[in-house]
């Protein structure tokens, strides 16, 4: 038997990440949708008119994945089967009403508590100055931009605290120095945007995209060992 850090016997080559098919809401939010992932760093490759006017992209995590078959974004509109599904649930429970199901209103309370509750879609950023510039722009678009203000909601998490150099870099960060939200281990960040631009999810109101920096020189972060305070 092969242990966690070895490849079966039986497959020969590598392995990647291949794509993430996302959706927004409306015909008229595909633009917008497409605007915002470029604002979150990724490369689109692709933009499909089709035949019911609404938008078909194609986008990369990073320009390195444009002639490759990983790295991959897809981004459409909510497909009407789907649509029709979604209300029937709302109408159902009662979701967006003031008499919201009790189930609709505990998950709702869990996915105030932790971003990660739910479905979630994580990128990995090599440069934390990156990660910094992404979400204070996504911050000024969130108070300032016609199209986008009051549609995204911005969350942090900081490492578990106790590598001073760690602490430090972050105590100096601008989205990072007053959070006292930690993540699920230690040596690395967590940013995360919810928008109600695209949809997924239970209740399929929003998306929540995850944002996420390593420091390098440690084998022990958050995204390598799931730790508590």
């Amino acid at each position: 038997m092969a242990t966690l850090l070895e490849k079966p016997a039986e497959f020969k080559g590598a392995r990647s990440m291949g794509h993430m098919a996302l959706h927004y809401k409306t015909k008229e939010d595909g633009p917008l949708a497409a605007r915002l992932l470029s604002m979150l760093g990724y490369v689109e490759t692709q933009d499909l008119l089709l035949p019911n006017g609404s938008h078909f992209y194609r986008f990369v995590v990073d320009p390195r994945h444009s002639p490759r078959g990983d790295g991959i974004v897809y981004v459409s509109v909510i497909p009407d089967a789907q649509r029709d599904l979604t209300k029937a649930i709302h109408e159902a429970l009662g979701v967006g009403t003031d008499h919201e199901h009790a189930t609709v209103v505990a998950m709702r309370e869990k996915l105030e508590e932790d971003p990660e509750y739910s479905f979630h879609y994580g990128t990995l950023m090599e440069s934390l100055e990156d990660l910094e510039n992404i979400f204070l722009a996504l911050e000024d678009a969130n108070k300032n931009d016609p199209q986008l203000k009051g549609r995204l909601k911005l969350v942090y998490n900081r490492g578990l605290p106790g590598n001073s150099d760690v602490d430090a870099r972050l105590d100096a960060s601008p989205i990072y120095g007053g959070v006292t939200r930690y993540a699920y281990g230690k040596n690395g960040v967590q940013a995360f945007v919810e928008t109600d631009i695209l949809a997924s999810g239970v209740l399929g109101e929003t998306m929540m995209l995850e944002f996420d920096y390593v420091f390098p020189g440690y084998d022990r972060h958050v995204l390598s060992i799931v730790e508590w305070e």
